[in-house]
């Protein structure tokens, strides 16, 4: 590995040294970009992971208070990178998924037993998940951690990118065969490598808390839509519910200002009475939402995942999902690779990932914008086709197997056997 680090910064790894390659560079220690990092050091691969704040929970944005559903698939990756025994204990799982729409008659309901398994997916909170993924990354023996640290610029080699990082010791060069973004919606390394990118704000702003609802959720995650946004509670530990309520962005700092009854009012107002009177709210959080997708998943030797390859409304809860998904399968591409960042593999990994992101980008953005679209004709279209989803097996088969995450052509670590 080369590096040019100031007389105050520590020296790479010694297994890098070792075993005389370069290694690959992560930027971007996140939920998705720590994920990577510990899949290729599974494959034994040596990396390098730069993060801009200190590794703990409480520092990582990324490992805030969103209650994550994650999909069945990922759950399997997890399991497979060694990340889900650290996890397990606080996860809650969701058996049953009841979808409406607000003032029609249509409903979707999916139930895991119908399907062969013992759950469509499970609730973590995203602290958790965090503090699961600093364990595993504790483990790790091949990955070296840069953190607190900041990428300040990159110059393109004939065989990969130079990197000049900013520690609290001081400066240090990385030369890598492979650059990978993962650094979030405004990627730096996107921006740097030339990858340009769509943009569209949905004018919308995300509450999340927690809620106690009156009845027991029995482990059942709740999806309403409205004109105004769509609403989810998701089955938590204890009888408790991850509530997420989205409302027009006009409306965010009146929502923001509520009292705890307030803001109970208006929840129970939007999702209504299926477990009862809410109560007990937890610290609200927003979040503005918007789309941003990246026009190309790769360039010369660098690779974006996850939220800096494209950031999805959070309708279905599919972003980390989809980002994991990104992780895996390229570290599954890099293992036993003599050149990580070879044309032929990057290549390769675009076309692996384009139906999923795809499917799941055009099933993100048309939900938001068919669901939740005040037009009076559209309902019993839209209940119809809901009904279809949840009367007719074939239908309800393949939206439950795309929900669970098992879409296009995905990674080996997520796959299983399935009836």
């Amino acid at each position: 590995m080369t590096t040019r680090p100031s007389p105050t910064a520590s020296s790479p790894t010694a297994s890098a040294q070792a075993a005389g390659r370069q290694p690959v560079l992560i930027i971007g220690g996140g939920l998705v970009g720590a994920s990577l990092a510990i899949a290729l050091d599974a494959a034994g691969v040596d990396a390098i992971m730069v993060e801009a704040v200190a590794p703990r929970v409480g520092e990582q944005p990324s490992y805030d208070e969103r209650n994550l559903a994650l999909a069945r698939a990922t759950v399997n990756g997890l399991a497979a990178i060694g990340v889900w025994p650290h996890a397990v204990a606080q996860a809650t799982p969701i058996r049953h998924i009841h979808v409406t729409r607000a003032g029609e008659f249509g409903s979707v309901q999916m139930d895991a037993a119908r399907q062969g398994v013992d759950a469509l997916g499970w609730t973590l909170p995203a602290r958790e998940l965090g503090a699961a993924l600093l364990r595993r990354l504790d483990e790790c023996t091949r990955l070296r951690r840069l953190a607190p640290a900041r990428l300040e610029a990159l110059e393109p080699l004939p065989t990969g990118w130079r990197a000049r990082i900013r520690t609290a010791e001081g400066t240090v060069e990385v030369d890598t065969p492979l650059l990978v973004g993962a650094d979030g919606t405004a990627s730096f390394v996107r921006e740097r490598v030339g990858i340009s990118a769509e943009h569209y704000d949905y004018q919308q702003t995300l509450f999340v808390c927690t809620v106690t609802p009156e009845r027991d959720h029995v482990h059942r995650a709740y999806e309403r839509f409205a004109d105004n946004g769509p609403v989810a509670l998701l089955p938590l530990a204890g009888r408790r519910c991850g509530l997420v309520l989205t409302v027009p962005r006009e409306e965010a700092d009146a929502v923001a200002a509520l009292d705890d009854d307030g803001f109970i009012a208006l929840a129970q107002e939007r999702f209504g009475w299926r477990l009862g009177r809410l109560s007990r709210p937890g610290r609200r959080h927003p979040y503005a939402i918007q789309r941003v997708a990246a026009r190309e998943l790769v360039a010369p030797r660098a690779v974006l995942v996850g939220n800096a390859a494209q950031t999805v409304h959070p309708i279905g809860a599919q972003g980390f999902n989809l980002g994991l998904r990104d992780a895996l399968t390229l570290a599954e591409l890099i293992a036993g690779a003599a050149d990580p960042g070879a044309e032929a593999l990057l290549a390769t990994y675009a076309a692996r990932r384009a139906a999923d992101r795809d499917g799941t980008m055009a099933m993100s953005h048309g939900l938001v914008r068919l669901a939740c679209l005040p037009q009076p004709l559209l309902g019993p279209l839209r209940s119809i086709a809901m009904l279809a989803c949840d009367r007719v097996p074939p239908l309800q088969r393949l939206l439950a197997r795309r929900g669970m995450g098992f879409r296009g052509e995905p990674p080996r670590a997520v796959l299983e056997r399935l009836p």
